[in-house]
């Protein structure tokens, strides 16, 4: 099958009814930018081709191979600024005066998950300012959290879907594609990770890391209804030395390419990245390489 300028194999197909099995609370809006995401269906720019995307939704479920979700009406046209893709700055995550001192003297750290649309916006705007690579509005299952103490908000983690193919941690896990294809939802990405400027304590970040593999297996069961085993992330070795993600115990895998599929027979460019990963259960990769796997996913 043909879609625009690229070639849709059975694979992609397949993919997309997994999406549509594993996500089925999301809109019909959700599910194309899950899968441009997912399927690195994009632009050479690295925008979303969500008018293509959405064809080829509307003709599998013309000839029967999907069944997409009932439209929803929409009630307003207004967004809140939860909502928005580029957050509104304002004087509410403006810099505070430099924090300094011990992690000890700082007191009990904790990883708060957000609450409604209030936290959200609040979340998405210290993003946007304070993150190298801004706000990027996740799609599909995810957990936020602000990073406080005392009161105080120090930083922001998310937790999102991990990448779909990934040579160097496909490797290192030793699945194969159709194991990768049925057990990705139980590898997270730690798609951002922000402790803001002002905040000057050593050996804050890597406390931080540990927490989140301590609770973030609890806290996704409670939200989502199955029980990741194994968290991955990526670092810019032009920006960071990954000295936290070493410190907590993370494994550094290998790097990117640098190079992604934007349509068939077309590649664009970014920067290679550092590739790591944290088990969140001992036998992870004999679960990732099976069939036990059992979850909300699978409804």
């Amino acid at each position: 099958m043909i879609q625009g300028d690229r070639e849709i194999f059975a694979e992609d197909i397949e993919h997309v009814r997994l999406i549509l099995k594993r996500f089925p609370t999301l809109s019909r809006k959700e599910i194309v930018h899950t899968l441009c995401e997912t399927l690195n269906w994009l632009t050479p720019a690295g925008l979303a081709k969500v008018n293509a995307c959405s064809k080829l939704l509307h003709r599998l479920e013309a000839q029967g191979s999907i069944r997409l979700p009932a439209k929803r009406e929409q009630y307003s046209h207004h967004r809140t600024n939860a909502e928005v893709s580029t957050p509104v700055l304002s004087s509410r995550t403006a810099a505070q005066s430099p924090l300094k001192g011990s992690l000890k003297a700082l007191g009990p750290v904790r990883l708060v998950p957000l609450g409604g649309k209030a936290d959200r916006a609040l979340w998405n705007e210290y993003v946007e300012r304070y993150h190298y690579l801004g706000y990027k509005r996740p799609f599909g299952y995810r957990q936020r959290y602000f990073v406080e103490a005392e009161q105080r908000r120090l930083g922001c983690v998310l937790l999102s879907g991990a990448s779909r193919a990934l040579g160097a941690r496909d490797h290192w896990i030793g699945w194969d594609d159709r194991q990768r294809m049925k057990n990705l939802p139980w590898v997270l990405n730690n798609n951002r990770f922000v402790l803001f400027p002002w905040v000057q304590i050593s050996n804050l970040a890597s406390h931080v890391l540990g927490q989140l593999a301590r609770r973030a297996g609890d806290d996704w069961q409670q939200r989502w209804g199955y029980r990741p085993v194994l968290l991955e992330t990526f670092v810019d070795p032009r920006r960071f030395q990954a000295s936290c993600y070493r410190a907590a115990g993370w494994k550094r895998l290998g790097r990117t390419t640098g190079e992604g599929l934007a349509r068939a027979g077309k590649q664009y460019q970014t920067t290679s990245k550092l590739i790591f990963a944290k088990p969140l259960q001992a036998d992870f990769r004999r679960l990732l390489c099976s069939d036990q796997l059992k979850g909300r996913t699978e409804l």
